[in-house]
């Protein structure tokens, strides 16, 4: 079964537009640093926001992630990834992104 990765334009509080490669639930990545969304499909291309995070490592992230069980009980299907190797400039997205969608699994 093969998948295309779409792209998913975000738009941040800043007004600035960050461009997330899509990928399905449980997809495994290598270790490099990156803002993520954690996805909920709504069809017709359109996407709810469940989360924004950011990490080092994203090959390491998700084993035992604190929020799942939010992101079980809203339905999570996707997740959105932005590589970005410098620690700064992720949590400044990260914060970006929040402050524009107040997730339900943030905060």
């Amino acid at each position: 079964m093969s998948f295309q990765q779409t792209t998913l334009p975000i738009q941040g509080a800043s007004g600035t537009t960050y461009r997330f490669t899509v990928y399905p639930w449980g997809t495994q990545f290598q270790s490099f640093g990156a803002v993520y969304t954690v996805l909920r499909n709504n069809g017709g291309g359109r996407y709810s926001i469940l989360y924004v995070g950011q990490t080092g490592d994203m090959e390491e992230r998700f084993d035992d992630h604190h929020k799942q069980r939010c992101f079980d009980r809203n339905g999570k299907t996707h997740i959105g990834v932005l590589p970005e190797p410098n620690e700064q400039r992720r949590l400044a997205i990260e914060s970006d992104l929040v402050n524009a969608y107040n997730p339900p699994c943030n905060g």
